[in-house]
């Protein structure tokens, strides 16, 4: 029988305790997934005030402790919740100073100022905590630049404590762009000493990166999927740290998210008028879909296709090219929208208006509403996903399983999960979606006629399309396998900081 291989995640999101994307879905969903396989996992979150507010039961625990940062002491204790459906124990750093806040990381004014010393004082305190907890620990796993630190305290300070000497860890990167850069003047923030303040360990173009400092530091380094892990490693999305990860590329590993199907399922989804699945979804959908035509205001009319998105309306998501189709599709097209999400406002004014103008054809709700995601999800009978780069995405997860074909740019986790419906794919019984051929106004326009013409003209091609995508399985349980082949390849490693050469492509210093 396979030993099992104890766990602390820490991150600074977790469903139902903290959420601003998907890193709140990923870190909230495959915790009790790794439980159930034999790694038991002990979960490190800021105590914010979305935490305490959660509805869940929060105890406090005797530990409490300081940690100097800066030219202060900041006092800190333990509060101590489960998450639901499971029995993964998550401590919550409790700070009000720091965490006590209307937002995780940013209010209306903006990025909080002092994001670099709220969470190097996270980062410091969860070590602090794992000590006083006495808590077993082999594999230590980070989440995005907010624990970036964890790895580094733990390779400077290993000699110190018998848990460090033993313990590994694993950084997640979620989405390079996120690097958690500041100022140099913030190093003494971390806890460690200028020595490690250089070109091959935390600095980054005479600044602060702590996403870097996982990286380097990290035994293993994983992303959320396969070919995010090969893009990462190129210029062009790097987003500069391309060298150093070619530099770790054998320890670098790319695992598709997986989706909770117990929040995610059309044939138990309580948030939609009628239940299905892959026996009777044509039946179950058009229901679906007449009622979200009513609920948006759309023209009920169970012929025309109807579009889904639910996004962030940035460039990153691919709104530089969505926003122009819409606006010659809405005058030539009788095509439908279903938009949902909040973002720049560039993006949300012209859409505003254009809902205003074709309010039969267009809905636009410019807000977040989980039920309503469910509902566009189910009811919508295609899913537009263009971006411009997708570490791992799931909303065309969610697709599939709720039998809405999505419509992709191939790059990251959408190449990874969907399979354009070529000739042969299609024959083959393959084909669970349908490809830009290039990121441009003209890709985005072809991929979209493609698919609609299948929609209207070949039924049966299309039905074979969604039934074909409504029976893959992306869950967590198959991913929370391969994070458990990491945390092995981690456990038989040495402890040695890996060194970065000094190779005339390492770093353009």
């Amino acid at each position: 029988m396979n030993k099992n291989i104890n766990v602390v995640s820490v991150s600074s999101e977790m469903v139902p305790l903290a959420k601003s994307g998907g890193l709140g879905d990923v870190c909230g969903a495959l915790p009790g997934q790794l439980q159930r396989i034999g790694c038991p996992t002990t979960c490190f979150l800021p105590a914010y005030r979305t935490a305490l507010q959660s509805g869940l039961p929060i105890q406090p625990t005797s530990i409490a402790f300081t940690i100097p940062i800066g030219n202060k002491v900041m006092a800190c204790r333990l509060l101590e919740t489960r998450l639901p459906r499971g029995d993964v124990l998550v401590y919550l750093i409790d700070q009000p100073h720091y965490f006590d806040r209307p937002g995780l990381y940013l209010d209306q004014h903006g990025e909080y100022r002092d994001n670099c010393e709220r969470f190097c004082f996270f980062c410091r305190a969860v070590v602090e905590a794992i000590q006083r907890l006495e808590l077993p620990v082999d594999i230590v796993h980070c989440h995005d630049w907010q624990t970036g630190l964890i790895p580094a305290l733990i390779s400077a300070h290993y000699n110190g404590l018998s848990w460090m000497r033993s313990a590994r860890t694993v950084m997640t990167i979620h989405n390079l762009a996120y690097q958690g850069q500041f100022w140099h003047y913030d190093m003494p923030l971390t806890g460690l000493g200028w020595e490690h303040f250089h070109w091959q360990r935390m600095e980054f173009h005479g600044h602060l990166n702590l996403l870097k400092t996982g990286i380097v530091y990290a035994d293993k380094i994983t992303t959320v999927s396969p070919t995010y892990a090969r893009e990462i490693t190129t210029p062009e999305h790097g987003c500069g740290l391309d060298p150093i990860l070619r530099q770790r590329e054998a320890d670098l590993v790319g695992i598709v998210n997986g989706v909770d199907y117990e929040q995610w399922n059309p044939e138990t989804d309580p948030h939609l008028p009628v239940p299905y699945g892959p026996q009777r979804w044509r039946e179950g959908k058009a229901q679906c879909k007449v009622a979200l035509q009513q609920e948006l205001g759309l023209r009920v009319d169970a012929a025309v296709p109807l579009i889904g998105i639910v996004s962030r309306l940035v460039d990153q998501k691919g709104w530089d090219l969505i926003l122009p189709l819409l606006r010659q599709w809405v005058q030539h097209r009788e095509v439908q929208w279903a938009i949902l999400g909040t973002g720049e406002q560039r993006y949300e004014q012209p859409l505003r208006e254009l809902a205003d103008e074709h309010p039969q054809l267009l809905a636009a709700r410019l807000e977040f509403s989980e039920a309503l995601a469910h509902r566009i999800e189910a009811g919508s009978d295609m899913f537009l996903m263009p971006s411009r780069y997708e570490p791992c995405g799931l909303n065309q997860l969610y697709s599939l399983k709720y039998g809405t074909v999505p419509i992709v740019n191939p790059t990251g986790g959408l190449a990874d999960t969907v399979v354009d419906a070529t000739p042969d794919a299609i024959a083959e019984h393959r084909a669970t979606g349908f490809y830009l051929p290039s990121y441009s106004l003209e890709g985005l326009e072809q991929a979209l006629r493609r698919a609609v013409d299948v929609y209207q003209r070949q039924p049966p091609t299309w039905g074979r399309i969604v039934e074909q995508g409504m029976l893959q399985d992306w869950s967590w349980h198959r991913s929370a396998e391969h994070y458990r082949q990491v945390y092995l390849s981690a456990l038989a490693l040495g402890r040695e900081t890996p060194a970065l050469t000094e190779a005339s492509d390492a770093y353009d210093r």
